[in-house]
């Protein structure tokens, strides 16, 4: 052994928002370019702005269709609300 050790390149899949592929809350982090723990936040039932979310068991899944659908959403309301100063 050299003792010299090649790090293994991960390559992260491609979210495509047209696949219907479930996506875990790491990948949702990912998607909507925030912290986990936001995600994690935004998933709870008290909630006012709440995440669409899958429960499957213990799991926690995502669809990217929905995620999407959730930032378009946002986009028009931040545009018809205008700036406030």
């Amino acid at each position: 052994m050299s003792g010299v050790h090649e790090l293994e390149t991960v390559s992260t899949p491609s979210i495509d928002p047209g696949d219907d592929t479930l996506l875990t809350p790491q990948d949702a982090a990912r998607f909507l370019k925030v912290s986990v723990s936001w995600v994690y936040e935004h998933v709870r039932p008290d909630d006012q702005d709440r995440l669409p979310a899958v429960k499957l068991g213990k799991y926690l899944r995502f669809d990217a269709r929905d995620l999407r659908a959730y930032v378009d959403a946002k986009r028009a309301d931040s545009q018809q609300s205008g700036r406030r100063r």
